[in-house]
């Protein structure tokens, strides 16, 4: 359990996995895939907004030391659940994004910091402060990488290459790469971009 206090959006999430909301398909996400594949991941690695944990128990299955959290109880419990019965060790934490300085005050680090659209969602000062976070709990020359929807016109919701470029600015931050790609959904898909950002 978080030991901070709850963020209202906690029970809209609780709400949607009380079923199986559009975004969780049942498999990670392919941009992630294909940078396992590629090399591209290295342990420990933490997935923030890790949902049900499909991220997760994916890159545990490819022998990599995984912590998954999630401000939805019920998600990780799901995310627990599967772990158990596929027998997968990986890790989950009811926890929020915005708090994970807590880890390195703890002594914990990682190298990979991984988000399946967990950052397109954060309202803008939200996105200020989960920088300022990642930024103590990520490695130098660490990695985080990052999926979300396109932002077409939309204030906030999404993200672009613009901003990306403008909240992981050096000295701390460099944006490696941003490719277009898409964000599949258990009905459809939306246009979206994946990027790769280096801890200086």
């Amino acid at each position: 359990m978080s030991v901070f206090p709850e963020r209202p959006i906690r029970h809209v999430y609780d709400a949607a996995y009380a079923g199986v909301p559009n975004w969780d398909i049942g498999r990670p996400q392919a941009p992630f895939v294909r940078l396992v594949e590629a090399g591209g991941v290295r342990s420990p690695v933490l997935d923030v907004g890790c949902g049900t944990g499909e991220l997760a128990l994916y890159l545990a299955r490819q022998g990599y030391d995984v912590l998954g959290v999630d401000l939805s109880e019920l998600a990780i419990r799901q995310a627990t659940e599967k772990a158990r019965w596929r027998r997968v060790n990986a890790h989950f934490l009811v926890w929020d994004a915005l708090r994970i300085s807590a880890f390195a005050d703890a002594g914990l680090q990682f190298r990979t910091v991984v988000d399946s659209a967990m950052f397109h969602v954060l309202g803008d000062r939200e996105r200020g402060l989960f920088v300022r976070e990642l930024e103590a709990v990520l490695e130098p020359g660490g990695f985080y990488c990052v999926l979300g929807d396109r932002r077409e016109g939309r204030d906030v919701y999404g993200i672009s290459p613009r901003e990306l470029d403008v909240r992981f600015s050096a000295p701390a931050w460099e944006v490696e790469f941003v490719t277009e790609t898409a964000f599949q959904r258990r009905w459809g898909a939306t246009p979206a971009y994946f990027a790769v950002v280096r801890r200086r």
